[in-house]
């Protein structure tokens, strides 16, 4: 009897602690929602109102034999999915303690992994397409080599609050992302490509359209928008001929602007076309040839650190350097997803003819405010318009990183203010800090609503143009910790 007892009361709490758990995962104010590739429930956040979905896969995991291939559909699962976490960074290097690593917290995120093709939605308006809310996809920097769009400056609570849907999502990065094989080129002639990375940002782009009605988006009403590599990302998508149709606005970020070929002003360095597909196949079928993976089943069948170590080892053994580990990755010319440079595709306004917000902080390199002219013009003569900017705001220290790259208006600093996700960094801020940081989000969601960082009314921040040369410079007067004074143009030939 004693054991009857005693199995009732284990079953009692084994079924109670079940429920329990289901109830923890599971919160019934969310609805579910049917996109593809099964269902999933959002998660609150700490913002009233403010749903997220984490780690929402948007295409197959590319392992395997998908290495290297375009993104492939997504997997069904069977279920309703708890989108509560979110999914695995790229395959990438160690990031340690000290320097950027500090600045952005990382540490909290998954393992790096190959499978990382997952991106995240925060809403206001889960399962009621009828809202129509503009929505905005983020491209992550990082050098095309790292990062993930879930890093903590990128918390999208604020941004969703202000009505605007937003998407951050991860790409392949690396050997991983960028990776050109005559072999590989072989198996899909015609569409012959080395730009995974692109192709997963286009992915997830295609998704969005597809799906994002479901989280109270508009899927005709898409801004997308990225700072450093993610701005040079965004402006490769704007001269895609694969995204016609899939975005009507454009922010650039710390990516400089349009590099015309008359300016003296720029180093050798960036003016380095970008290599050709042939090009990059020949240089890194080298490399594989060394390490004596000759075939594409070699390859596929390398291990994740083998096939993320091959450039640095070649280089180091031989000598010599190729594409995987030297300068910044930039997407080859394949004519497939890119058919021509970027510069190339400007000046021939073969760039998506869409409002654009192009900008970069005080501690970038000074050739950007050039270049960022430069595009402004450009964009004019061609009937668009485009709003420039200076992030100026040296960031509050309180001494306890030393490193002189995370001084003042330094590149990326931004961030924390674009997306108000100040309560995330170590830094001291000041009243000034949060309202400065409300000015840039309001603006940023503006565009992302109107295509005018104005609002829907317009205002006194006039586009750039040959008759009105000014950018918009966000800082606090006289650097007050209590000035919340946001903003005042700026003349280049000022500073």
């Amino acid at each position: 009897m004693k054991r009857l007892i005693l199995f009732a009361l284990s079953f009692a709490m084994l079924t109670s602690c079940a429920t329990k758990t289901c109830q923890q995962n599971k919160t019934p104010e969310n609805p579910v929602l049917t996109i593809e590739g099964g269902q999933v429930q959002g998660v609150n956040t700490d913002v009233e109102g403010v749903v997220v979905y984490r780690g929402i896969p948007f295409a197959a995991p590319p392992i395997g034999e998908n290495r290297w291939k375009a993104p492939q559909p997504v997997i069904p699962w069977q279920g309703v999915k708890v989108c509560d976490q979110f999914g695995h960074p790229a395959f990438q290097g160690a990031h340690y303690n000290g320097g950027y690593t500090t600045e952005w917290g990382y540490g909290e995120e998954k393992a790096y992994s190959e499978d990382c093709l997952y991106l995240n939605v925060w809403t206001t308006a889960s399962a009621q397409p009828e809202k129509k809310l503009p929505v905005a996809i983020w491209i992550f920097g990082g050098g095309m080599r790292e990062g993930w769009g879930s890093e903590p400056e990128f918390d999208g609570q604020e941004f969703a609050a202000k009505d605007v849907v937003l998407v951050t999502f991860n790409y392949r990065v690396g050997p991983f992302g960028f990776f050109a094989h005559p072999e590989i080129s072989a198996e899909d002639p015609q569409h012959a490509t080395g730009n995974w990375g692109t192709l997963d940002q286009i992915e997830a782009m295609k998704w969005v359209k597809k799906n994002i009605a479901q989280f109270g988006g508009d899927p005709d009403n898409v801004m997308i928008f990225g700072q450093s590599a993610g701005a040079r990302s965004t402006k490769f998508l704007t001269s895609s001929p694969l995204t016609k149709g899939l975005f009507n606005k454009a922010i650039i970020m710390s990516g400089s602007g349009l590099m015309r070929p008359d300016r003296t002003d720029i180093p050798a360095f960036f003016r380095q076309p970008p290599l050709t597909l042939k090009e990059a196949e020949q240089q890194i079928k080298e490399v594989t040839d060394w390490a004596n993976l000759k075939t594409l089943k070699d390859l596929r069948a390398a291990s994740t650190e083998e096939i993320y170590a091959l450039g640095a080892l070649y280089t180091r053994v031989t000598g010599k350097k190729s594409c995987l580990n030297s300068g910044p990755i930039t997407p080859y010319i394949d004519g497939y997803v890119l058919t021509s440079s970027y510069d190339e595709a400007c000046l021939n306004n073969e760039i998506a003819n869409v409002p654009y917000l192009i900008g970069c902080t005080l501690n970038d390199p000074a050739m950007m405010l050039g270049q960022i002219e430069d595009f402004c013009i450009n964009r004019q003569e061609n009937g668009a318009k485009a709003w420039a900017y200076q992030f100026a705001r040296p960031l509050p220290d309180d001494g306890s990183h030393p490193e002189d790259y995370l001084k003042g208006a330094f590149h990326s600093s931004d961030l924390w203010y674009v997306f108000k996700s100040l309560k995330h960094c170590w830094r001291p801020w000041t009243k000034g800090d949060w309202d400065l940081s409300e000015k840039m989000l309001t603006i940023w969601t503006n565009f992302a609503k109107y295509g005018d960082p104005n609002g829907a009314n317009g205002g006194d921040w006039k586009p750039y143009t040959s008759e009105t040369k000014e950018f918009m410079r966000f800082k606090l007067n006289a650097q007050d910790a209590e000035d919340s004074s946001l903003g005042e143009p700026l003349k280049p030939e000022q500073e």
